[in-house]
């Protein structure tokens, strides 16, 4: 195994690390805002709480895609 496979094997690790980090907050945060309920809903609420999943579940797409890509290339 390269060098420069293993630094995108590692790239694309931190990149799902960071995904699956943001889903969590994402979660806790929603949770939290359950306490203001009215207040959290008419300034935007769960609209927030999904562009952040989206935004970390692409992050996380990401990384996958980048090990794999490193792994085939490391294949050849």
């Amino acid at each position: 195994m390269s060098g420069a496979q293993l630094g995108g094997i590692g790239l694309g690790a931190f990149a799902l690390l960071l995904g699956v980090g943001g889903i969590v907050a994402a979660i806790r945060r929603r949770n939290r805002r359950a306490e203001i309920a009215a207040t959290y809903g008419s300034t935007g609420g769960i609209a927030y709480t999904l562009i952040q999943a989206g935004c970390s579940g692409l992050l996380m797409l990401g990384g996958a895609a980048l090990i794999v890509v490193a792994l085939l290339i490391g294949a050849r």
